[in-house]
């Protein structure tokens, strides 16, 4: 068989394999169920992901892909607060494959729009839309796009969010993707929550991997704050052959304070000698 007859079969297994296969882009990089809660108007916020598979899947899930197992992922992300209910984010994923290289896995930018103070609601709703460019270990497509619906409940003990992601990746072997998120969890104090979150990916809409391809898998979490920082720590363990075993994250948080304009600094010293402060009732206020 000559040389160049070979490089063809070879370029058409490839092919094959991309086409026939569960399409997914495994998204280790941000494993975070969103809870509608946003920067502050003029505010920073920065978060550092950091994830570590223990326990995983020896094949890429396509040709020069990384191989999850052993491997080191995360992410930088910047956020930053435009209004109320407004926040626009930019992050740039990257990988460590085990005894191998540092692999850059692309840029993302997102935009995210909820209902204002959410984490005063009872109930909650959003959306996030992600724009990424992927380099090829990260995904077989160059460009993708996330929506990720935000629908949750909270009372002073416990809350339940659902992210139903549906994930788009451009081009010839692009694929629509549904991998939903759910969290449920318990507080026990202000700073600090314990809870279950549940990540999976069925598949192609439409055409649904078989289970074994599929992944479900689910994380013991705990939120907590260390001074500044925000913590989120969790454990998960992977129920399909499709999906990693043994998975470790961190999240690391931290808000920037947002500089007060000295109109409001003079309002809130004002206030507080007692002088021009408002004593209109709240009812009435908002007849007028």
């Amino acid at each position: 068989m000559n040389r160049d007859l070979r490089k063809g079969i070879t370029r058409l297994g490839a092919a094959a394999i991309l086409i026939l296969a569960p399409q997914r882009a495994r998204a280790i990089d941000e494993i975070q169920v969103y809870n509608a809660e946003i920067a502050e108007p003029g505010q920073w916020t920065v978060e550092q992901h950091l994830n570590y598979v223990g326990n995983g899947l020896q094949q890429p899930d396509h040709p020069g892909g990384l191989i999850s197992n052993d491997s080191f992922n995360g992410t930088p992300e910047f956020a930053y607060g435009v209004t109320p209910w407004w926040e626009l984010g930019f992050y740039a994923p990257f990988a460590l494959e085990q005894h191998g290289p540092f692999f850059a896995q692309g840029v993302k930018l997102r935009t995210l729009f909820v209902t204002p103070d959410a984490e005063k609601r009872d109930f909650f709703y959003g959306a996030n839309f992600e724009f990424s460019y992927n380099s090829a270990v990260f995904s077989p497509t160059r460009f993708g796009v996330e929506l990720r619906p935000i629908v949750g409940v909270r009372n002073a003990d416990f809350e339940f969010i659902v992210n139903p992601i549906v994930d788009f990746a451009a081009g010839h072997y692009g694929f629509t993707n549904f991998a939903p998120a759910v969290r449920l969890a318990h507080k026990f104090d202000k700073d600090f929550d314990l809870g279950l979150e549940y990540y999976a990916d069925f598949g192609q809409i439409g055409h649904f991997a078989p289970l074994k391809d599929q992944q479900h898998t689910l994380f013991a979490v705990t939120d907590f704050k260390a001074g500044d920082i925000g913590v989120n720590f969790g454990v998960r363990h992977g129920f399909t052959p499709g999906a990693d075993r043994l998975v470790f994250k961190i999240i690391l948080g931290y808000a920037f304070p947002v500089a007060k304009s000295s109109e409001s600094k003079s309002s809130e010293s004002k206030d507080s000698e007692g002088k021009n402060s408002d004593s209109t009732p709240r009812w009435l206020k908002k007849i007028f």
